[in-house]
C-alpha cells in the first residue's frame, strides 16, 4: 500500500481536487494507540489499488491541527483512529476504532 502522507492543511484543497477524479481515503492514526495500529494494519492488509482509491495518512500526534481543519472542512467529528472517504470534495463514508475495514470501505465506494 502506498500511502501519501498528510503534513499539510494546505493539502486539503489538493484533496478536494483530487476527489473530483477519484474517491480519496485519508486515515487519522494515532501512532501510540494500539487500537489504532490494529486498524491502521488491517486496512493495509486488506488494501487492494484495484479499488481506485487514494490513500493518505494523517500522523495525529505530529499534525494534530490538520485533523483539526479536516473536522471544519467535512463536518466530521474527530476521532482517532478515523477514516474518511472524500469523493467530489465531500465526505461521503467515515468510520471509526474498530469500525474500520476495508470492506466498510469498499462498500462506499
Amino acid at each position: 500500500m502506498n500511502w501519501n502522507k498528510l503534513t499539510s492543511d494546505a493539502q486539503l484543497a489538493t484533496i478536494k481536487e483530487e476527489s473530483a477524479k477519484q474517491p480519496v481515503l485519508i486515515f487519522k492514526h494515532s501512532t501510540t494507540c494500539s487500537i489504532s495500529a490494529m486498524a491502521l494494519s488491517r486496512m493495509e492488509r486488506n488494501w487492494s489499488d484495484q479499488l481506485g482509491v487514494k490513500p493518505y495518512y494523517l500522523d495525529l500526534l505530529a499534525n494534530r491541527p490538520i485533523s483539526n481543519k479536516i473536522e471544519s472542512e467535512f463536518g466530521v467529528e474527530h476521532e482517532s483512529p478515523q477514516v474518511l472517504l472524500i469523493r467530489n470534495g465531500e465526505c461521503i463514508y467515515d468510520a471509526s476504532h474498530m469500525s474500520i475495514s476495508f470492506a466498510g470501505l469498499q462498500q462506499a465506494v
